[in-house]
């Protein structure tokens, strides 16, 4: 029945952003699958192009909504390199508090909404039986603690004000601290069954790949130098010297090589490479869980990140519990000369690079941003030929293999840009 088809799939569903698929099958085989990030350039490094330094953080900001901390963060520890400044050991705390608050809410907006109707068998959380309506509520009340963590730490959940270079601008009140405190212990337990909606025997792709995280024994997704499941460490500074930007023609996105091969970043790496650092509590609780890691089934990322909120709930609380934080005065750099610095954060998504070279008025140069997804694009695509290949040989119907198609996409948690679209499918045959 799949003899001659093209499947074109446009404007994928429950993703951040705007891409389409299309896949080619001639003779019972898959001749082509591309994966098409259909979303306009935006020109962000440009924009911030001739800016003094200070502005760079809030622009960036709005490279995304969802993970506005990340860029924040990632730029200031840039520019911090750049000028060599060292924060205190207070403002570490508090930036790390703001990746845990981000990529609880990120993770469970992810999980809980785009990826639950996929495992539960439906086209989303709006189809749920009576059953199931619960874990909605459930769903926005652990997101809802993830968003308070980051009002308290950051001064909001989307576009953060109180992070900044050379410091922190602001502390949360006592009574924000002491909501974020109840809301995290009241929903860790549900957060925690969740857990088990993401291993699904429906869903299972496993191809071998290379792994790329950052690697601390913290788990602060700030820190610490790169780790490659095949290379080794790798310090930040050195990293873009192992990555080939490549140019897709028929994608808006720079795709990435490390070292002339494909590989991954994200949750699904984090784990395999690091999930010893796990905060004790959490391996505690997830150990069942943690026996399938290392995986190589790119549906166990779904896994991986519901073992990360549990992570950083565990991480938020202790630090919550034992920090009283007070103002402290900002470090402001000394302006020179020409300076250059490189900063390395893990995003919910995966490691985020930013390279940025200012000049001796403190105005930026050049600046360069590796971005997760456009790190995991050959994988992925190359992941859908697989799959779908492994889907045909199963006799799969249509509409099977695009949701099956879908959910893997899903997975790997994309992001394109800062919003989400309903699913359009065109089939054509030949």
């Amino acid at each position: 029945m799949h003899k001659e088809e093209d499947i074109t799939i446009d404007n994928l569903c429950k993703i951040e952003g705007e891409a389409s698929l299309d896949i080619k099958i001639r003779n019972n085989k898959i001749e082509k699958a591309e994966l098409k990030i259909t979303q306009n350039k935006r020109f962000y490094t440009e924009s911030i192009m001739g800016k003094i330094y200070s502005v760079v953080p809030p622009s960036v900001s709005r490279i995304c909504g969802t993970c506005s901390t990340s860029h924040v963060l990632a730029s200031i520890k840039a520019i911090e390199n750049a000028y060599n400044i060292k924060v205190s050991k207070q403002t570490k705390i508090l930036r790390e508090l703001s990746m845990h608050g981000q990529l609880i809410r990120d993770h469970a907006m992810h999980l809980y909404l785009f990826v639950l109707p996929d495992m539960l068998g439906k086209e989303s959380v709006f189809d749920f039986t009576k059953e199931h309506k619960e874990l909605i509520h459930k769903a926005f009340h652990i997101k809802n603690a993830g968003t308070l963590v980051s009002k308290y730490s950051a001064g909001r959940a989307v576009h953060p004000t109180f992070p900044t270079i050379g410091g922190h601008l602001n502390i949360g009140t006592e009574e924000q601290k002491h909501k974020a405190m109840e809301e995290l212990e009241k929903y860790r337990e549900d957060a925690l069954n969740f857990i088990q909606y993401f291993k699904n025997p429906d869903f299972e792709f496993s191809r071998d790949t290379e792994y790329l995280s950052l690697c601390n024994q913290k788990y602060d997704f700030l820190s610490g130098d790169v780790l490659h499941s095949k290379e080794g460490l790798i310090k930040v500074c050195d990293l873009k010297t192992h990555l080939t930007n490549l140019v897709v023609p028929y994608s808006q996105s720079d795709v990435f090589e490390l070292n002339q091969k494909e590989y991954i970043t994200g949750a699904l790496a984090r784990i395999n490479t690091n999930r010893k650092y796990l905060h004790k509590n959490t391996k505690k609780d997830v150990s069942e869980y943690l026996k399938i890691f290392p995986s190589t089934n790119i549906f166990d990322n779904n896994i991986a990140q519901a073992i990360e909120v549990i992570h950083s709930i565990d991480k938020s609380l202790e630090i919550l519990e034992n920090n009283n934080f007070e103002k402290e005065e900002i470090i402001r750099p000394e302006i020179k000369e020409d300076v250059e610095g490189v900063g390395a954060i893990e995003a919910p998504r995966g490691t985020l690079y930013y390279h940025i070279n200012l000049d001796k008025t403190g105005k930026v140069k050049y600046a360069d941003l590796v971005i997760p997804t456009a790190q995991n694009q050959i994988k992925m695509q190359n992941d859908i030929k697989e799959y779908a290949t492994d889907l045909l040989k199963k006799n799969y119907s249509r509409s099977k293999i695009e949701k099956h198609i879908e959910a893997l996409i899903r997975a790997y948690d994309p992001c394109m840009s800062c919003g989400s679209n309903f699913l359009k499918i065109r089939w054509n045959e030949s």
